[in-house]
C-alpha cells in the first residue's frame, strides 16, 4: 500500500484546544496508526509544521511530539507549494484575515469555530472559499461524540416517532480564580478578546440542531454576565466584560417538516447534577433519548412509567432507573480525530464533505441572532443562509 505525504501548516496549537485536541489526539494519532487510510487502500502521512510566535513554546511542543518542522514564520510557511493545507486554531478575530491569506496563497483551509466574529466576515471569508475551488472545512466536533452518534441513530431508526422538544444542558462552575485556580483562559470572558458564551457555543448548537433534530428558524436569547470580576493566570483581578451564561429557545422545523422545540441553557456559572457537562434531552411521541458526551439512555412509548402528582407523600420513584443504555457497539475514536480523516480523504481523493465553511457561517448567523434577541429582547428570525 503506498504512502503520500500531505503538507499541513499548523497556526495556533499553542492553545488547549490546539495543543490536545487537533495536534495531539488527531494529527500525532493519525500519524501514530500510520496515516488516513484512502478507499483504495493507500494512507496518506500528515506532515505538520507547526507556526507560532514564540519560537521556544514551538521548538518545545515540536520535540515533545517528534515532528521535526516548525516555525515563527507564517508567510514562509506559506510560500512553500510542498505544504497544501492550511489550519487555524488562533484566536477567533485574527481567523478570517488568515484564511483568506492562506486561500489566497492556495492552500486549502480548516479550521476552529467560530470562523468569525461577525457574519459579514463569516460569509466574506466562506465566499472567498467557494470560489477558490480549494478545499475547506470547520470543526463541527460534536457531531462526531459518541452519545450523539448513538442519538443520531435512534432518530434515524424512527424511535422517537414524532419529535417534539430537545432540552440542551450545558456547563460547570468556572472558578473565578481567587480562591481556587481558573480552569478556562482569562479571555474567554473579555468581550474584546472574543470571549463570551453566545459567541463560544451557539456555532456548536447551530450544527448539533441542523444536522440532528431540525433546522433552526428562529430564536429568543437572553444572557448574562453572572459573575463580574475574575482573576486571570497571573492572579490579578480584572473586569469580565463577557457573558458567561445565556439562556435560549428556539423553533426548528424537523426533518419530517414537523415543527421542533429546542431549549438552551449554557452557564460557566452552574454546579452540575446531571449525567455529563452537557445533556441532550429529546422527547418524541414514541421514545425520549439522553445523550451526554458518551453515553445515550433511552426510553420507549411501552415502557414508560405512569407516575402520579402528590406532593403530600415522599417520591418513591427511582426515574433515572427506568432508562436504558443505548449499547457501545463499535469503537469511537476520538471526534476531532474523526473529522480530521474526513477532511484529508476530501482534500487528497474528494471524498464528500459537508462541513464546510458555509456551515461554519450558519453558526455565527446563530450567534448574531442570539446577541440581538438579547439586545432588543425579543424573538429574532434565521432566515437560509445564502454564501
Amino acid at each position: 500500500m503506498p504512502t503520500q505525504r500531505l503538507g499541513i501548516i499548523m497556526h495556533g496549537v499553542t492553545g488547549r484546544m490546539g495543543m490536545n485536541q487537533h495536534l495531539i489526539r488527531s494529527i500525532v494519532a493519525i500519524r501514530a496508526q500510520g496515516g488516513v487510510t484512502l478507499s483504495n487502500g493507500d494512507r496518506v502521512m500528515p506532515d505538520p509544521i507547526l507556526i507560532g510566535r514564540n519560537a521556544e513554546k514551538m521548538e518545545a511542543l515540536a520535540k515533545a511530539h517528534s515532528i521535526t518542522r516548525w516555525g515563527t514564520d507564517l508567510d514562509q510557511a506559506l510560500a512553500n507549494p510542498d505544504d497544501t493545507v492550511f489550519f487555524d486554531a488562533g484566536t477567533t478575530q485574527m481567523r478570517p484575515a488568515l484564511l483568506a491569506k492562506a486561500i489566497r496563497a492556495g492552500k486549502h483551509v480548516y479550521c476552529e469555530k467560530p470562523i468569525a466574529t461577525n457574519l459579514n466576515e463569516a460569509v466574506e471569508i466562506a465566499r472567498l472559499a467557494e470560489q477558490s475551488g480549494l478545499k475547506h472545512g470547520a470543526v463541527q466536533d460534536k457531531l462526531f461524540l459518541p452519545g450523539l452518534r448513538k442519538l443520531d441513530m435512534l432518530r434515524r431508526a424512527g424511535f422517537f416517532g414524532r419529535m417534539l422538544s430537545v432540552r440542551l444542558e450545558f456547563g460547570y462552575w468556572v472558578f473565578e480564580g481567587d480562591l481556587q485556580p481558573i480552569q478556562r483562559p482569562s479571555w474567554n470572558y473579555r468581550k474584546e478578546d472574543g470571549g463570551g458564551m453566545i459567541l463560544d457555543m451557539m456555532c456548536h448548537w447551530r450544527y448539533v440542531l441542523d444536522n440532528l433534530f431540525g433546522e433552526v428558524k428562529s430564536v429568543s436569547c437572553i444572557a448574562a454576565t453572572h459573575i463580574p470580576e475574575r482573576w486571570d493566570e497571573s492572579g490579578k483581578p480584572y473586569k469580565a466584560t463577557a457573558d458567561d451564561a445565556a439562556y435560549a429557545t428556539a423553533e426548528l422545523i424537523g426533518h419530517n417538516g414537523e415543527p421542533v422545540i429546542a431549549q438552551m441553557n449554557m452557564s460557566w456559572a452552574t454546579r452540575v447534577r446531571r449525567d455529563d457537562l452537557v445533556t441532550f434531552h429529546v422527547d418524541g411521541t414514541h421514545g425520549s433519548a439522553v445523550a451526554g458526551l458518551s453515553s445515550c439512555r433511552a426510553q420507549s412509548r411501552v415502557a414508560t412509567p405512569r407516575p402520579v402528582w402528590n406532593p403530600d407523600e415522599k417520591q418513591m420513584m427511582n426515574f433515572f432507573e427506568q432508562w436504558q443504555e443505548v449499547p457501545d457497539t463499535q469503537v469511537y475514536d476520538n471526534g476531532f480525530k474523526i473529522q480530521w480523516e474526513h477532511f484529508i480523504r476530501h482534500v487528497v481523493e474528494n471524498e464528500p464533505y459537508k462541513w464546510t465553511l458555509p456551515e461554519g457561517a450558519k453558526g455565527v448567523q446563530l450567534v448574531e441572532a442570539a446577541l440581538q434577541s438579547w439586545q432588543e429582547r425579543r424573538w429574532v428570525d434565521v432566515p437560509s443562509l445564502q454564501v
